[in-house]
C-alpha cells in the first residue's frame, strides 16, 4: 500500500473518531438520538437534575440551649463548632435516620428515668452521641448505651462478672448514668460542665478548668473529642426537634418499637440458656437480643441474688 492510500485510510479513521466523540459528548446530538428512539428529552433532563447533589444552607437556631443553659453563639468560634456538627449529622443521613428510628424504642424510658432522677431531658442526646443507642464497645473498653468503663460501672452499682455485664443492661445502665450525672452536678453546679465530664471525666474537666483558669466549658482549650462532644449533642437535639427542616420526614409508624415483654424472675443458676429459653416457649436468640447483659451461655446465681430476664410475650 503506497503512502497516498495510507494517508487516505488515516483520514477515514480520524473522521470516525470525530463522529463518535461528537455523538458521545454533544448533548444536542444525544437529544436527537433520544428523540429518534421516542424518548422525552424534558423527562431525561428532569431525571438528570434530580441526581444533582442536595446541598443547602440551614437556618440554625439563633440561641440554642443545653439543659436550659445558653450557648454563646455570639462567639464566632463557638458558632462554627456548632454549625460543623449540624452539617455532619444532617448530611450523614443514614446514620441519623437510624438513630431516629431507634429512639422510638429507647427514648421513652430514658426520658422518664432522667425526669425521675432530676436530670434534664437533654441528656438523652448524650446516650445518642455515646453509642447511637446500641450496645457498642469503644476502643478503650467502654461498653453499652452509656459507655461505662469497668471500674466506673462498679462504682455506680453495675455488675460486671463472668456471666453478667450490666453495662449492657439498658435500664440499669441508664439509672447508673443518672447517678453519675447527679454526682457530677454536685461538683460543677452547671449541666454544660456535667455533659463535658461524661466524656472526659470529672477529674479531667476539673484539671483543665484549674490549669486554664476558666470555669466555662466554652472557653476551655480541649482535645478534639471533648471540644466537639457537647456540640454533637446540641446538633442532634436541633435535628431531632426540627426534623423536617433537615429533610427527615418520619411518622410514628416509621419508628422502631419494643414488643410486649414478660419478666421472668430467676433465683437459681441456669446451666444452659438455650434449653431454659425453650422451656419458657422462647429461644436463645430472643434471650440474647432482649437481655444483652447475659454475656455467657449460662447464668450463675449467687445465694440470695435474683435476676429478671425479659422475653417477648
Amino acid at each position: 500500500m503506497d503512502s497516498k492510500h495510507l494517508n487516505y485510510l488515516y483520514f477515514l479513521i480520524a473522521i470516525q473518531f470525530v463522529l463518535i466523540g461528537y455523538l458521545f459528548f454533544n448533548p444536542v446530538g444525544k437529544e436527537k438520538e433520544f428523540q429518534a428512539s421516542g424518548d422525552n428529552v424534558a423527562e431525561i433532563r428532569e431525571a438528570q437534575a434530580s441526581q444533582l447533589p442536595r446541598v443547602k444552607i440551614f437556618d440554625l437556631l439563633e440561641a440554642p440551649e443545653f439543659a436550659g443553659e445558653k450557648v454563646p453563639m455570639e462567639d464566632p468560634e463557638v458558632y462554627e463548632r456548632y454549625e460543623r456538627e449540624v452539617y455532619v449529622n444532617a448530611y450523614w443521613e443514614s446514620n441519623t435516620l437510624l438513630m431516629m428510628k431507634r429512639a422510638g424504642k429507647f427514648f421513652p424510658f430514658i426520658e422518664q428515668t432522667l425526669k425521675e432522677n432530676g436530670i434534664p431531658e437533654d441528656f438523652k442526646y448524650v446516650a445518642l452521641i455515646e453509642s447511637g443507642l446500641m450496645n457498642v464497645t469503644s476502643p478503650a473498653g467502654a461498653k453499652g448505651f452509656w459507655q461505662f468503663m469497668k471500674g466506673t460501672a462498679g462504682d455506680f452499682g453495675l455488675e460486671v462478672s463472668r456471666d453478667v455485664d450490666e453495662r449492657y443492661h439498658f435500664e440499669k445502665s441508664t439509672l447508673a448514668a443518672c447517678k453519675y450525672l447527679r454526682s457530677s452536678y454536685g461538683k460543677f453546679g452547671n449541666w454544660t460542665s456535667v455533659a463535658a465530664s461524661y466524656n472526659m471525666g470529672i477529674a479531667g474537666i476539673t484539671r483543665r478548668k484549674n490549669q486554664q483558669l476558666s470555669p466555662n466549658y466554652y472557653d476551655l482549650y480541649l482535645n478534639e473529642e471533648t471540644s466537639r462532644y457537647l456540640f454533637r449533642a446540641l446538633a442532634l437535639k436541633e435535628i431531632f426537634e426540627h426534623p423536617g427542616k433537615f429533610g427527615f420526614e418520619l411518622q410514628q409508624d416509621d419508628l422502631y418499637a419494643l414488643p410486649p415483654l414478660k419478666e421472668i424472675e430467676v433465683s437459681e443458676s441456669i446451666s444452659d440458656l438455650a434449653e431454659w429459653a425453650r422451656s419458657e416457649g422462647s429461644n436463645y436468640k430472643e434471650v440474647k437480643i432482649y437481655n444483652p447483659w447475659l454475656i455467657n451461655r449460662q447464668l450463675s446465681v449467687r445465694r440470695g441474688r435474683t435476676y429478671v430476664i425479659k422475653l417477648p410475650v
